[in-house]
C-alpha cells in the first residue's frame, strides 16, 4: 500500500474548535483568521500524530511515553474545550487518502482531571467515516480498556485472493496499554500470534501512515532563529536534505541537495534570482576541511558574501526556497505565518514557491498576509482551498473554519478584486478578520 496523504480532520470537544464536519485537506490548503482563532490549534493536531508515534516506546528515566509527551505537549488536561467539564471525551478523526481507499484512525482521548494522566478510551483504524463492524483493521479500548479486535485474514500466504477483498475474521488481543497508540504498538503485542503478519490487513495502511506522518515538516518563521542560521558551521559528512524548524542546517541541507540532485542547483539559483536579479550563484562550499559555508556571488563582485553577511528577509527567503523546492520533499510541510519579515515585493514569489512545492507534495499556509493572500486568487476553488477561522453561529466562544468558495466572491472578482484585498476591508465573504 502506498504512503498515505491526509485528507480530512475532524474534532470533537477540542480547544476552541467547533470542526465536527471536520476540514478538507488538499494539496495545498491556507488557514486565515484572527489571533487566538484556532489556526496553530488545528496544526497542532498534526503535530500530536507525529509525535504520538515518532522515535523510541518510552522514555525509560522518566517512566513516560511517546504518546503521553505528545498530549503534554498538545496541552494535557487542557486540551478538553473550555466550557466543558471533566470528565469528558475528546476525539479526532484523522482520514488518510491510498490509492484505491479513505483510511480513518479515531482516537478518542479521556479528560479526567487536572491531575490524572489523559488515557486513549477508544481507537479504531477502519474504512470509512460509516464504520463497519467488523473493523476493516482494528479497534482498542472501546468495549473495555486494554482489550480489542484486529482484523485477520482468512486466506492463508499464498492462497487466492488479496488481504483487501478475502473474507476476514476477529482476534481478541489484550493487554493494551491505555498511555500508547496502538498505531505503533500492535506489531508488538502481535508477535507472539500464530498467524504471519502477512494476514493482518492492518500493517498495510498504518505502514502508509506511520511513513507518512513520521516525515511530516513544521516551521513557524517566529521560530527560525535567523543568527544561529548565520552562524552555524555545519559539518561535512551529514546527511540532512530537510532544513531543520530552527533552519540552523540551512548550510548543509542547501550543499548536500546540490550534490545528490543535479537540477536543484539550477532551479535554487533561479529561485534567489527572483528576490536578488545581480545574482551570480549561491552555493553551499567547504570552508576547511570538515565545515561549510553559503556564498553568494553578485555581478561585478569577484569575492562573495557570506550568510552573516544577508539581510533578515534574504535568508528567510533562501530558508524558505530550500524547503519549497527541495527534490526531497517531506510528505507534509506545514508553515506557520512565512510572511514575517518579508517585504511585500517578495509576496508573490514566495506565493509561486509555495504553489511549486505544492504540485509535488502537500503544503498547508497559515498567514496573516493580505499581500501573500493576493496571490492565491488565481488558485481559489482549483488547486488550493482557503478556510478562515471565524466565531461559530451558534456558539460565538469557539471558532469554526469555514472554507472559501469562488462563487462566495465571484462578483467582487469579476469587479477586479483579489482575495487579499477583500480579506483587508474586512469582507464577511471572505471572513477571518477579527472584527
Amino acid at each position: 500500500m502506498s504512503i498515505a496523504s491526509i485528507s480530512k480532520i475532524v474534532t470533537r470537544n477540542y480547544k476552541n474548535i467547533k470542526m465536527d464536519r471536520g476540514i478538507d485537506f488538499g494539496a495545498l490548503t491556507i488557514l486565515i483568521g484572527a489571533n487566538g482563532s484556532g489556526k496553530s490549534n488545528l496544526i497542532s493536531l498534526f503535530q500530536f500524530l507525529r509525535n504520538s508515534t515518532f522515535g523510541v516506546r518510552t522514555d525509560e528515566q522518566r517512566g513516560r511515553t511517546k504518546f503521553e509527551d505528545a498530549v503534554f505537549w498538545l496541552g494535557g488536561p487542557r486540551i478538553l474545550d473550555g466550557f466543558l467539564t471533566a470528565p469528558a471525551t475528546v476525539s479526532f478523526e484523522y482520514v488518510f487518502k491510498f490509492e484505491r481507499e479513505d483510511i480513518v484512525l479515531g482516537i478518542d482521548l479521556l479528560i479526567q482531571d487536572a491531575y490524572r494522566q489523559v488515557v486513549i478510551v477508544k481507537e479504531y483504524l477502519d474504512n470509512g467515516f460509516e464504520l463497519s463492524f467488523p473493523p476493516a483493521y482494528y479497534r482498542i479500548h472501546g468495549g473495555g480498556s486494554g482489550s480489542g479486535v484486529v482484523s485477520v485474514s482468512d486466506y492463508p500466504k499464498g492462497r487466492l485472493g488479496t488481504l483487501m477483498t478475502s473474507p476476514t475474521h476477529l482476534e481478541q488481543i489484550q493487554d493494551v496499554p491505555a498511555n500508547e497508540l496502538a498505531l505503533s504498538e500492535l506489531p508488538r503485542l502481535l508477535e507472539s500470534r500464530p498467524f504471519a503478519p502477512e494476514a493482518v490487513p492492518l500493517f498495510g495502511p498504518r505502514g502508509g501512515i506511520l511513513d507518512a506522518s513520521n516525515t511530516w515538516k513544521f516551521y513557524n518563521a517566529n521560530n527560525m532563529n535567523l543568527e544561529r542560521i548565520r552562524l552555524a558551521v555545519p559539518k561535512l559528512g551529514q546527511t540532512d536534505s530537510i532544513v531543520s524548524p530552527e533552519g540552523e542546517n540551512l548550510a548543509l541541507v542547501l550543499y548536500n541537495l546540490i550534490q545528490e540532485e543535479l537540477d536543484f542547483d539550477e532551479s535554487i539559483n533561479l529561485a534567489i534570482k527572483e528576490i536578488l536579479p545581480s545574482l551570480r550563484k549561491v552555493r553551499g562550499v567547504p570552508i576547511g576541511r570538515y565545515t561549510l559555508a553559503i556564498e553568494f556571488y553578485f555581478e561585478g563582485r569577484s569575492e562573495p558574501f557570506y550568510l552573516s553577511e544577508m539581510s533578515d528577509g534574504t535568508i528567510r527567503m533562501l530558508c524558505w526556497a530550500v524547503i519549497l523546492h527541495s527534490p526531497k520533499p517531506c510528505h507534509l510541510i506545514v508553515i506557520d505565518e512565512p510572511e514575517l519579515g518579508i517585504h511585500p515585493a517578495w509576496m508573490p514569489i514566495l506565493a509561486e514557491w509555495i504553489k511549486v512545492a505544492a504540485q509535488r507534495t502537500q503544503v498547508i499556509i497559515s498567514t496573516h498576509s493580505p499581500d501573500l493572500l493576493d496571490h492565491f486568487t488565481d488558485q481559489l476553488g482549483n488547486a488550493c482551498s482557503i478556510y478562515a477561522f471565524q466565531p461559530d453561529t451558534e456558539s460565538p466562544s469557539h471558532h469554526s473554519p469555514t472554507r472559501l468558495t469562488r462563487d462566495a466572491v465571484s462578483g467582487w472578482l469579476e469587479e477586479g478584486w483579489q482575495l487579499g484585498d477583500l480579506y483587508r476591508v474586512g469582507n464577511p465573504a471572505v471572513g477571518g478578520w477579527p472584527w
